[in-house]
């Protein structure tokens, strides 16, 4: 238990995956309707698929190198100068202005979501910067070595009745579900989750992301 008495939910994200965005905002539902409280912290897209670049298809990899390393910098960045508890509203910010507003990961947009949380617009500059790919790497281990390097983003740990964490990858689900049915999300979620040998509920995806 965290010191408010909530459950503690650790979600690892990129902030230019749309589906992970989809997840989060139904996370966000879930903190409505039971008592938990998540902890944001980042992966990265760009450092999961390095070392498999030649399976990809060669848009994603274009994709990987020039949009996926900026916004993930950026926000380890204000994380490490500013504290991690700027992570969830700056992650907010750049979502809406990627998915919901349509202006993708540019650096406009990038400046401009710092600009609205409050954050300096100088930390953009990071996007191109090494600095703290160290903290940014140790991050993503420690949310991949969760659940293995099969998955991508996002991760969510939880802990078990145990006290053993429960982690999983997704659920990617569109739209994102509210009030009660974000708590039956996350009831059945757990559930499944929470069984030893469970690995994958699985069906082709016919719509992409729904963002509202």
């Amino acid at each position: 238990m965290s010191d408010n008495g909530k459950t503690p939910v650790d979600f690892w994200f990129d902030p230019l995956c749309p589906w992970a965005w989809m997840t989060s905002r139904w996370m966000l539902e879930v903190e409505k309707v039971r008592d938990v409280e998540v902890r944001w912290h980042v992966m990265s897209l760009a450092v999961l698929n390095e070392n498999k670049l030649d399976e990809l298809p060669e848009e994603y990899r274009e994709m990987l190198a020039t949009k996926a390393w900026g916004p993930v910098r950026v926000v380890v960045a204000a994380a490490q100068e500013h504290g991690e508890e700027v992570l969830g509203k700056l992650y907010t910010a750049l979502g809406t202005r990627f998915h919901n507003k349509g202006e993708g990961p540019t650096t406009a947009a990038v400046r401009e979501a710092l600009e609205d949380v409050g954050l300096p617009v100088s930390l953009a500059e990071y996007a191109d910067k090494d600095t703290y790919d160290a903290e940014l790497r140790a991050s993503h281990d420690e949310g991949i070595s969760k659940v293995g390097q099969e998955v991508g983003t996002p991760v969510i740990a939880v802990p078990g009745a145990d006290g053993e964490q429960i982690a999983f990858f997704g659920p990617v689900v569109t739209p994102a579900p509210k009030g009660e049915e974000a708590a039956k999300l996350w009831d059945g979620t757990l559930l499944v989750a929470s069984i030893p040998g469970f690995y994958e509920i699985k069906r082709t995806r016919t719509q992409g992301p729904i963002f509202d």
